[in-house]
């Protein structure tokens, strides 16, 4: 027979093993949940993003696509990897650094005409990209998307 203070070290074990593992449990649920996944528009495109998910979408806005709303703060632009193109639909401010033929990263989800982003994010400088966008224009087997040279006389 079990004496009564092993029995409750037992007892004691067992509670701190069930909280701690609860205590994992929760952590990586709340992990997984905030963890927001990076997509080209070209996995866009070929349906590798999960319905409904909270997502990052990177790629290089399409000179000539800004849209802008008149009337609010509505905009929409083309997001390319030079492969596959996303109409990104954006309602607020852009960040100062927003221009075509840049590098932005958008956050949001997958809507049926395009990408609903919650927030844009433009590079810091003419000589940065983030990496997820330079990543993804190297996986497109494509050279980085170059904008339309503005003509000047010589």
């Amino acid at each position: 027979m079990m004496r009564a203070s092993r029995k409750r070290r037992l007892v004691i074990a067992g509670v701190l093993v069930t909280g701690v593992s609860v205590a994992v449990l929760l952590t990586l649920l709340a992990l997984r949940e905030n963890i927001n996944l990076f997509y080209s528009p070209s996995q866009v495109v070929a349906g590798e993003v999960v319905e409904g998910s909270y997502f990052r979408i990177g790629g290089m806005v399409v000179d000539g696509s800004v849209r802008r709303n008149p009337d609010d703060l509505q905009v929409s632009f083309d997001l390319t990897d030079t492969a596959e193109t996303v109409t990104v639909h954006y309602s607020g401010i852009l960040p100062d650094l927003f221009r075509e033929g840049q590098g932005i990263v958008a956050l949001g989800r997958l809507e049926d005409h395009g990408f609903r982003a919650d927030q844009v994010l433009a590079k810091h400088d003419e000589n940065y990209m983030p990496p997820e966008v330079s990543e993804a224009l190297k996986a497109a087997n494509r050279q980085p998307y170059a904008p339309a040279a503005t003509g000047g006389g010589s």
